[in-house]
């Protein structure tokens, strides 16, 4: 298994259910093979053992990281082309997927998936380190309750310097939504400990 892991985002529908948006670390295996590692509990995990599939979109617009880290799991989607399931309709490019192995874990089951489709919708012109900092600063808000505030609060700092340097609209809008949720956890657990 490849060691790196890639930031996308990852649709899947509960049986007879709705949609749900996540993003995940992925690992990519050679000859095709997707690896998931989803935290338990997780949406994403039972969805994908109650159906079988799921949905691998790369997207550019880190609103959809930092929104789901922080409340704002609604996204636009559109059919999935050969498996049931969505994809999101922002995605550059998906890839629709059936799982062919699940190793069970108390804290992080292991699946692995086959791509059985892949589209590409529009073309990658890279991330600006911004973007970059979304996506690290909605890691960190998706990890509060595991992280000291002084790490949290250093980190949020240094990323500040991306956003301030070459953020649009959209990437400050994101980092406005991390930001006030790094907030309310330091308030709320503030009031835990008056």
């Amino acid at each position: 298994m490849n060691d790196q892991i890639f930031e996308a985002v990852v649709t899947t529908v509960a049986p007879g259910g709705p949609s749900h948006v996540a993003p995940m670390g992925v690992r990519y295996q050679q000859g095709g093979g997707i690896v998931l590692m989803p935290f338990k509990p997780s949406v994403t995990h039972d969805n994908i053992v109650a159906t079988g599939r799921a949905v691998l979109n790369i997207v550019c617009d880190t609103r959809v990281f930092a929104g789901c880290v922080t409340g704002r799991k609604l996204w636009p989607t559109l059919a999935a082309e050969r498996i049931e399931g969505v994809r999101l309709a922002c995605a550059l490019r998906h890839v629709e997927l059936e799982l062919v192995e699940r190793r069970d874990d108390v804290q992080r089951p292991v699946l692995r998936l086959a791509a059985v489709h892949e589209a590409t919708h529009a073309p990658f012109t890279g991330f600006n380190r911004a973007q970059a900092a979304v996506i690290e600063g909605a890691v960190l808000v998706s990890r509060l309750h595991m992280l000291p505030p002084e790490k949290v609060n250093t980190e949020m700092s240094y990323l500040q310097i991306a956003i301030d340097k070459t953020a649009g609209p959209e990437e400050r809008e994101a980092w406005e939504w991390l930001r006030a949720a790094v907030a309310q956890h330091h308030a709320r657990a503030q009031e835990g400990t008056s």
